[in-house]
């Protein structure tokens, strides 16, 4: 997936598009928009804050799940796989994206991917947190800290 077309299905999703609905009927998905409600953030005390704006709750199932992750300055988090593919796009910092022993950044405008069974390692690089848009696919398998209660 190219980055406009990344671009286009997140806004698409995120504007709760007729289009998007319309598409999402027509499979017989009961759909609904973000609202307040169906928003959900991570509480003050965790170490990367969060607000998953699509999931379940909203898209009615588990083939996606998109967040936007605020990983604060001095993060190093620790290295580790997921069985889905990851997506990030960055909105702003700089996104320390070690994937496979291969270091690397990325920076507001880039976008990393991870495949199924990679090992990946996150960090803040500067004095900037980074802030993510991340998607999983599927959701459900997106990590269990991604999973308010």
């Amino acid at each position: 997936m190219n980055r406009k077309t990344f671009i286009l299905w997140s806004v698409l999703i995120l504007s709760g598009s007729p289009f998007l609905s319309t598409m999402l009927a027509a499979q017989q998905v009961s759909y609904r928009s973000v609202t307040p409600d169906a928003l959900r953030e991570s509480d003050a005390s965790a170490a990367i804050q969060f607000k998953i704006l699509v999931d379940a709750a909203n898209l009615g199932s588990e083939e996606t799940r998109i967040a936007e992750l605020t990983f604060p300055v001095g993060y190093a988090g620790p290295t580790h796989t997921h069985d889905a593919i990851e997506i990030f796009y960055v909105l702003s910092g700089r996104f320390g994206h070690a994937v496979n022993g291969v270091d690397g950044f990325l920076e507001p405008g880039d976008i990393g991917i991870v495949r199924p069974g990679d090992t990946i390692l996150h960090s803040v690089i500067g004095d900037e947190p980074a802030v993510v848009l991340t998607i999983w696919l599927p959701g459900g398998a997106a990590a269990p800290f991604h999973n308010p209660s």
